[in-house]
């Protein structure tokens, strides 16, 4: 009988979490632009606007391309689920919630990489230049991001001796305090890698629509209303996605154990303040920062790739 309760909590806290993470995604995306217009001098127009910009954009007639197949259709549907699966299975307020055992770090990032693949086609299948030129820019960012994201997984997994999200946040979080050297490599790598696969300064400018710089931008130009809105959602849950991750491998502390369901008020609590904390940081990384060209992108990368590569170098030299 109390098994039965324990799945029917752990079911129940498990929804909760997919409504949070789909609900807070588009908060966490206006406390970044404000903190941005903080930095700036200006007001901004404050937290809730990306709910606005839904609420617009979902209330409007779609308008598609008499040439647009049937994978331009789908596209928003299937890189929001993607998005919505990846920010669900990542623990973030409790180990033992019933998707997070579908969270290993490999198969997280094959989901992230289905996700583009389908906007990268989307984008391609009107056969517009900028849909093809910011095409051919995401597959780029994400040939040289990939390898370093498995790094700084792979650095995690070895420490814990496992690939599942729960145990690497386990090991982590609620053993011994252990400070690991190859953990601040595989930081400074995670970093660079969480602004280029998000589109942010100084990879992409999410806010520009010049074709000498878009990437993100140029691959939905040709979506609008309900489509559009559902992209827009799908990548304020990527950018909530690797700040959890982030979160799981760098900052576990606070995350409920597996059972302990008195403590779920307290990770709610932290959770809130670490994204507040990572949304300014990443404001102010944005702020200090210019935008570089494309050409600059591959060394940008490669030394994320390079300082993943140290890390894991580390652990297995020092065992640290």
């Amino acid at each position: 009988m109390m098994e039965n309760y324990s799945l029917l909590f752990a079911i129940l806290f498990q929804l909760a979490q997919l409504l949070l993470v789909v609900l807070l995604a588009p908060l966490l995306t206006g406390w970044v632009n404000q903190c941005q217009a903080w930095l700036q001098n200006r007001s901004g127009a404050g937290v809730l606007q990306p709910y606005r910009v839904l609420r617009k954009l979902f209330h409007k007639d779609a308008v598609l391309a008499h040439n647009a197949s049937w994978l331009f259709r789908v596209t928003p549907y299937i890189v929001f689920g993607c998005m919505w699966l990846a920010a669900a299975i990542i623990p973030i307020i409790a180990l033992d919630l019933p998707f997070s055992q579908a969270a290993d770090v490999i198969a997280l990032v094959g989901v992230f990489a289905l996700a583009r693949v389908f906007i990268s086609l989307a984008a391609m299948d009107i056969g517009t230049a900028f849909g093809s030129m910011g095409a051919r820019r995401e597959m780029l960012v994400s040939f040289l991001a990939e390898p370093a994201l498995l790094m700084v997984l792979f650095t995690a997994s070895m420490i814990s001796q496992s690939t599942q999200l729960p145990r690497i946040v386990e090991t982590l979080a609620h053993h011994q305090f252990i400070l690991y050297p190859s953990l601040a490599f595989a930081g400074l790598s995670f970093v660079i890698v969480l602004l280029a696969e998000n589109a942010r300064i100084p990879v992409d400018n999410p806010t520009t629509h010049l074709e000498l710089t878009m990437i993100h931008e140029a691959m939905i130009l040709e979506y609008s209303a309900r489509h559009l809105a559902l992209i827009e959602w799908a990548s304020s849950l990527k950018l909530f996605a690797y700040i959890s991750i982030g979160i799981a491998l760098f900052l576990p502390h606070g995350i409920a154990e597996a059972g302990n369901w008195a403590g779920l008020p307290l990770a709610i609590f932290l959770l809130l303040l670490k994204l507040m904390l990572a949304g300014a940081g990443l404001a102010v990384l944005e702020t200090v920062m210019a935008k570089m060209r494309i050409f600059r992108a591959p060394e940008f990368l490669g030394t994320a790739f390079l300082l993943a590569v140290l890390g894991l170098l580390i652990h297995f030299l020092l065992g640290a």
